[in-house]
């Protein structure tokens, strides 16, 4: 029982050793109150029936007394006070501050300096907004010329800090737009593809126009504009504080509600509807323009041959952009690949770059047939083959 007694006794920087040794009796449950150095006043009870002497290394200073303390609180998931998150905007400080020290430190270990970056990188780094992984990435794909040159540009430079494979993203869309799209016309116009080419000319022409603008609206970015003035509208201070991509993961210290992931829905789908509208009037200008020269040429085939549509063919193509490449594209940049293949493939490029390059293949050639089933639906394109049916 003596053992047992010293094992029991808080150590000297509680309190000194007693001078006479107390008798326990093993009838009864043993209670041991410990009062641990938190920044509450609460102790902690534990009941046990036979003592043990694992219990003397919770008492030391530095052991697993805290941990105890910690899983109480917080029930094994992180107590809330321990790093000051959760006590009104707490955590956001000390995210910005650790997002801080650590693209300091990036920086010290690169051996540069704030004012050798850009003005709007730095001032993110200073206000906190960027962690030190972003930082990494600026000084990786600064050591390219080509890179360097291109990250003048701000909206390059904020997709590129995001996903070091935006470029590669876009020479796959851009590369195999213009085949897929054929194709797609091929598989749906099958033995009247030739004597509709002018539409699908028309067709593939808005899409070389359009597919560069749909990697780029909707791609995730790291935001580095500057704040907004006092005096600006609600609206704007509204989506400026909407991200670029609805699905995108938000950077350390940064949060975005559901409706703010809903306004970037609307405010990408209002500029793929303009994007869609330009480019939809450029291809069916110069569709109208080539039958023209065709009909000069070709008297025979000159009734067989209809100019296209221009206000109807661009406003439609324009509606089809904001909403179906709209959100095709949201969850291709935002789920499927920042969230799904990245994390499983952050390791291999490679494997990453080709998957990435299947999945846009298949998105772009499923676009191109909802395009023609679309258009038909509406009434601005017509099959060759309703058109002899209603002649016959």
């Amino acid at each position: 029982m003596s053992i047992a007694a010293y094992l029991f006794t808080p150590s000297p920087s509680f309190s000194p050793l007693p001078k006479t040794i107390p008798k326990f009796t093993t009838s009864s449950p043993l209670r041991l109150h410990l009062t641990l150095p938190s920044s509450s006043s609460s102790s902690t009870s534990l009941r046990h029936r036979h003592p043990s002497p694992f219990l003397t290394f919770s008492t030391l200073p530095g052991g697993d007394g805290g941990d105890i303390n910690h899983n109480n609180n917080s029930g094994g998931g992180g107590g809330n006070n321990d790093d000051g998150k959760g006590k009104g905007g707490g955590g956001d400080e000390n995210a910005g501050d650790k997002n801080k020290k650590e693209a300091m430190m990036v920086l010290a270990e690169a051996g540069r300096s704030m004012e050798s970056l850009p003005k709007d990188l730095a001032a993110a780094i200073q206000a906190g907004r960027i962690p030190g992984s972003v930082v990494e990435r600026f000084l990786g794909l600064e050591k390219s010329g080509f890179m360097q040159w291109l990250m003048q540009f701000g909206g390059f430079k904020e997709r590129l800090l995001a996903d070091d494979l935006f470029l590669a993203k876009v020479a796959m869309e851009c590369g195999v737009g213009i085949f897929t799209k054929t194709a797609a016309e091929y598989e749906r116009r099958r033995e009247n593809f030739f004597k509709e080419l002018e539409i699908v000319f028309a067709d593939v022409v808005m899409a070389i126009i359009a597919d560069f603008m749909l990697v780029y609206l909707p791609a995730p970015t790291v935001s580095l504009r500057p704040p907004l003035a006092v005096s600006a509208g609600a609206i704007s201070k509204f989506f400026y504080s909407c991200p670029d991509n609805a699905f995108q993961v938000a950077l350390s210290g940064t949060s975005y509600s559901l409706l703010q992931r809903f306004g970037a829905v609307m405010r990408n789908g209002a500029k793929l509807f303009a994007v869609g509208t330009t480019s939809s009037l450029v291809g069916t200008a110069v569709t109208n323009a080539l039958i023209n020269a065709r009909k000069a040429v070709d008297k025979v085939s000159a009734s067989e041959v209809e100019n296209v549509p221009i206000l109807s063919t661009s406003v439609a193509y324009g509606v089809y952009m904001a909403v179906s490449s709209n959100l095709r594209y949201q969850v291709l940049a935002g789920v499927i690949e920042q969230r799904i293949l990245e994390p499983l493939l952050h390791q291999h490029k490679l494997m990453l770059s080709a998957i990435c390059f299947a999945v846009r293949t298949g998105n772009t050639f499923l676009g191109s047939l909802l395009w023609v089933d679309y258009a038909r639906l509406v009434g601005i394109q017509k099959a060759h083959e309703e058109e002899n049916t209603a002649l016959e």
